[in-house]
Parts: structure tokens; C-alpha cells; sequence
């Protein structure tokens, strides 16, 4: 087992799917979007997974929602951040 290859973060599928809906990866650079990432999964608590299809069947409606919403606080507040101090 290779844990690098058989485990990970669920909120970094969450994190960069917001980046993408947000639009941010055409307005912004590279550097910008490493860093928003680092500080947004910052700002998160860890969720390990092994296959996406467990959260898919597992992961009830209201944890999803709450994950989410979670996600856009992280994201907005690390856009914040980076905008201010620039």
C-alpha cells in the first residue's frame, strides 16, 4: 500500500471544485491558487478517504451541505486574506 496513492483529503476535491465554480482558476496564477489552496485546507479539518465512492454512498445529505459550506468560508476567507496583503 502507497499511502500517498490509496489515501486523501476529501476537502481538496471540495476546496478545488469551489475554486473552479468561483471561476477563479482562469482570473487567477498559478502561485496565487497554490497558495489559496494551502491556507483554504488551512482553514479545514482533515477528511482521509480512500475512494470517492464512499463519500458518494456513505456521506449523508446534511454532512455534504455542512462540508460545503465549509469550504466556501475557507475559500473566501483565504481570498481575503491573500487580496489584503498583497
Amino acid at each position: 500500500m502507497k499511502l500517498d496513492d490509496d489515501i486523501h483529503n476529501y476537502y481538496e476535491k471540495l476546496t478545488l471544485d469551489h475554486i473552479v465554480e468561483l471561476g477563479l482558476d482562469q482570473q487567477k496564477d498559478a502561485e496565487y491558487l497554490a497558495d489559496l489552496c494551502c491556507i483554504s485546507l488551512n482553514l479545514l479539518p482533515p477528511r482521509y478517504i480512500r475512494y470517492e465512492v464512499d463519500m458518494a454512498f456513505y456521506l449523508p445529505q446534511s454532512e455534504r451541505f455542512e462540508m460545503r459550506m465549509k469550504v466556501k468560508e475557507a475559500v473566501a476567507r483565504a481570498c481575503q486574506f491573500l487580496d489584503n496583503n498583497a
